[in-house]
């Protein structure tokens, strides 16, 4: 059996708390956020393979599932989401909140499973645990624009593509913040790379990256008050670098796979081209990198979702 892994929570003031899931077992990679107010809400749940950790650590700060009046899905990837089910079997007096998108896939997330199969293949189940399905009477989907009160503050929901299609981001302006998921991009900690900086650049794994959407997800969500993204991978940023980063790397990748794109295109090769764009890019702006070890999951699934949205570029033209 593994050692159960928790750490204290990051506490970001507001009663907002960033517990780190140890995703795969590592640090500083993924984060559900608890907010304590007259109604505490968690915000996402990870996988179900981070299941024991997301108990422990709401324990630390002595909360139990029954204390739960929402649980928040920022989008259905298994990394947010994968763990909804079995949280919501202990978290008997809350509601599951989702995008409209995103509700199906918790009522039946077989579709869901399907999906991860195709990219994880036989390695699914080791890196996400199983999926359990909630029940849709205790779902309440949240449109473009809607609220929720939890108590002092009330967060505003904004549907936010880009990432992926089934995703929203909260605003809570008691905290001055964004609870962004992957809209916004990730940060990578010093914790998880090992390197002596901090950097953003978004996600594009499979299936739903659009550059466009992703443009006019944060050309809006620019325009709105807050000063703080707080991001699932991992922490908090300052809004115009998260958004300005998230923008300038999202156009460049954009660029990249337009660039390298030929018909039978493989994934090593694409790796290998985003692993030297990063390179490339970091050592413009004076910054030295280490060992990319800890990073090759996501450049697999930035690559694969890059080669899915360049293959559907060309199926369109093909058709035009």
């Amino acid at each position: 059996m593994k050692p159960l892994l928790a750490r204290e929570p990051e506490a970001f003031g507001n009663e907002v708390y960033a517990i780190d899931l140890f995703e795969q077992g590592q640090a500083y990679r993924t984060a559900s956020y608890l907010v304590l107010d007259e109604k505490p809400t968690l915000i996402d749940t990870g996988s179900a393979a981070s299941h024991e950790t997301l108990l422990e650590s709401l324990k630390l700060l002595g909360v139990k599932p029954e204390d739960l009046a929402y649980v928040v899905v920022t989008h259905v990837h298994l990394d947010h989401a994968g763990g909804a089910g079995q949280m919501m079997r202990l978290a008997k007096n809350a509601t599951l909140v989702a995008h409209p998108r995103a509700a199906r896939h918790m009522a039946d997330p077989s579709k869901l499973w399907a999906g991860a199969k195709l990219v994880y293949q036989d390695q699914t189940e080791q890196l996400f645990g199983s999926v359990e399905p909630v029940d849709e009477q205790r779902i309440l989907i949240r449109q473009h624009g809607e609220t929720l009160n939890i108590g002092q503050r009330t967060f505003t929901f904004f549907d936010s593509p880009g990432h992926a299609k089934h995703h929203f981001t909260l605003l809570d302006e008691l905290s001055n913040a964004l609870f962004a998921g992957d809209a916004v991009g990730l940060r990578y900690r010093t914790g998880l790379t090992g390197w002596d900086f901090e950097f953003i650049m978004p996600s594009s794994s499979p299936v739903d990256f659009d550059p466009i959407a992703l443009h006019k997800t944060l050309d809006f969500l620019r325009d709105q008050p807050f000063r703080w993204v707080y991001h699932s991978h991992f922490g908090r940023s300052e809004k115009e670098e998260a958004i300005s980063e998230t923008l300038r790397v999202g156009d460049a990748f954009d660029k990249l796979i337009r660039e390298i794109y030929y018909p039978n295109l493989t994934l090593q090769e694409t790796m290998d081209a985003l692993r030297q764009w990063l390179l490339n890019d970091l050592h413009s702006r004076g910054l030295q990198p280490g060992s990319m070890e800890r990073l090759n999951i996501d450049l697999t699934l930035d690559s694969l979702g890059l080669m899915h949205y360049i293959q559907q570029i060309k199926k369109t033209e093909t058709q035009a």
